[in-house]
């Protein structure tokens, strides 16, 4: 038996501050969304921020598509968006956030950092830096966002779900960092689990697990799965 949902729905993968590509996407999503003449529904799988040269645009774009009349919105948290969080609390974790790619996102708030960290002291002061900078309004939003989100037999999440336990003892570290056994696993759990987290090319799309996550940040390629009844299909966008 196919899989259903309940809407018109369409997920887009790690977005990685690349707000432009961002932006074409969500045009070429509501073009055919009017096509279809259904209201459909937009679920961010996480990892707006970092890498890319636009976190804050891309946070800004969340915010405006929250707050659109044409489309509902579910935007998930990504381990990026935890690691930013993290950093506010414990600026000492900023050595980790700048692995990941932090010093992009920090840039997009005007915030240098240098490569080179020069100890706990220095990373209280890039924090309170960022901080003066940060709209509440993005603070706000990046601490609501769930880290789960179910319709008909989907799951979305951003890195996916424990195949050895049950759904119900698990929460955001899996939902948010979880590969490997997840990948591996010919059914995870009993629902179709749309995540991101793992940059794949192509992407992955089984019965049971769809990943969306194209690589933005290496191959310019920003990728959405639409969901209407029992049908599926890719949409992509690209740099060029």
């Amino acid at each position: 038996m196919a899989s259903r949902i309940d809407q018109l729905t369409y997920a887009i993968g790690d977005i990685h501050g690349y707000d432009a590509l961002f932006e074409r996407l969500i045009d070429r999503i509501r073009s055919d969304a009017e096509m279809t003449g259904d209201r459909p529904r937009i679920v961010l799988l996480g990892d707006y921020v970092d890498r890319g040269p636009q976190s804050r645009q891309v946070l800004e774009r969340v915010m405006a598509l929250q707050q659109a009349r044409w489309c509902d919105v579910v935007a998930l948290k990504g381990n990026h968006e935890a690691a930013l969080l993290h950093f506010l609390v414990k600026p000492e974790s900023g050595e980790t956030w700048r692995d990941w790619g932090a010093g992009a996102t920090l840039a997009s708030y005007g915030v240098t950092m240098p490569y080179f960290s020069h100890g706990a002291e220095f990373w209280r002061a890039v924090r309170d830096g960022f901080l003066a900078v940060l709209k509440l309004s993005h603070l706000n939003m990046l601490h609501a966002m769930p880290v789960s989100f179910q319709a008909g037999d989907y799951l979305f999440v951003h890195a996916g779900v424990d195949p050895d336990r049950p759904l119900e003892e698990q929460g955001a570290e899996t939902f948010m960092y979880i590969r490997g056994r997840f990948q591996e696993a010919e059914r995870a759990c009993q629902y179709v689990v749309v995540h991101g987290h793992t940059p794949e090319t192509p992407v992955t799309h089984r019965r049971w697990r769809i990943g969306v996550d194209s690589g933005v940040y290496s191959d310019e390629v920003l990728t959405a799965v639409r969901l209407h009844g029992e049908t599926r299909d890719l949409i992509q966008v690209r740099t060029g």
